[in-house]
């Protein structure tokens, strides 16, 4: 599906989940047969014309300005993030070549670096398909230290992108990882408004495509968020985690984006100093360290894919 047949849903769904009153609008108890607000509502809300805001809705109108799309926005409420997605799914797509793939995500020296400065934080490196890129071991043992730390969750598979370990399929197919956060919706709904956002950026790209459809097919709790439309910036969040080797947990996942905002995030955890969290944190920095007998110890111990 392209950008615009994103942009309908995405209208469609938030447009339906406004209902008049919550904007002021009298109904004067009249049955409705849509739910939420008509378009012309929302229209006359936007202040544009109603055949216009169908032609928009539909995805026929692909030079919409951005007064108009702010207008639209604040009409369904929309906040920061929603409203940069929706300018995103309005705007005029490139053109790309004839069977023209995504480049191939690796880990520059840079983010390498930077994963390496971190070394005994917990810190995974996360392509834009929420693909494991990299990982030093406290971050392999605090987010899935179930898998094996050389290798992806598929043996023999480190170097095929499409057997690398996954963020998102762990969270909604893997039992060790939904029993690891306390409130799994949280981090659930977190993992699908972030996919929302990285499937309007990139509507042509055909892994992105295969991951959603897997998910939608093996998980109906993923399914219904999808249709949700809601779409999330991960930035920072708090999350508390059973972790099996160092008990409850609570930690601030912070991602640190690449400045052009399309590249691999750093996704750091971190635990207020002084805290029991921050002790198990440490615990974990330390059980999971190197052993003596695994050879000299060679800097940062980090696995990329």
């Amino acid at each position: 599906m392209n950008k615009h047949g994103h942009l309908a849903e995405f209208l469609q769904a938030r447009r339906s989940r406004l209902r008049p009153e919550d904007v002021g609008l009298r109904t004067y108890g009249e049955r409705r047969r849509v739910p939420g607000l008509r378009r012309e509502e929302l229209a006359m809300l936007a202040g544009i014309s109603a055949p216009y805001y169908t032609r928009l809705e539909q995805g026929q109108s692909r030079n919409a300005s951005r007064e108009v799309l702010d207008a639209v926005a604040s009409a369904l409420r929309l906040d920061d993030s929603e409203r940069a997605h929706l300018h995103t799914l309005a705007s005029t797509p490139k053109r790309r070549g004839p069977g023209a793939r995504p480049r191939p995500e690796r880990v520059t020296p840079a983010t390498s670096a930077l994963l390496a400065a971190v070394d005994g934080t917990p810190a995974v490196v996360i392509g834009r398909r929420s693909d494991v890129l990299a990982w030093n071991r406290p971050g392999h043992g605090l987010f899935a230290g179930h898998l094996d730390h050389d290798s992806p969750a598929d043996p023999g598979g480190a170097g095929d992108p499409g057997r690398r370990p996954n963020m998102a399929r762990l969270v909604f197919l893997d039992a060790h990882t939904r029993e690891l956060y306390v409130d799994w919706p949280a981090k659930a709904r977190a993992v699908v408004g972030n996919l929302r956002l990285t499937a309007g950026r990139h509507p042509d790209d055909p892994l992105l495509a295969a991951l959603i459809g897997e998910l939608t097919m093996h998980s109906r709790e993923f399914a219904t968020m999808w249709a949700d439309h809601r779409v999330l910036a991960c930035d920072v969040a708090d999350y508390e985690m059973r972790h099996p080797l160092v008990g409850t947990v609570t930690v601030t996942q912070q991602t640190l984006q690449s400045p052009q905002g399309d590249g691999p995030s750093l996704v750091v955890a971190t635990a207020d100093p002084g805290s029991p969290s921050a002790a198990a944190l440490a615990l974990l920095a330390h059980a999971t360290a190197p052993r003596a007998a695994d050879g000299p110890h060679r800097g940062a111990d980090t696995h990329t894919f």
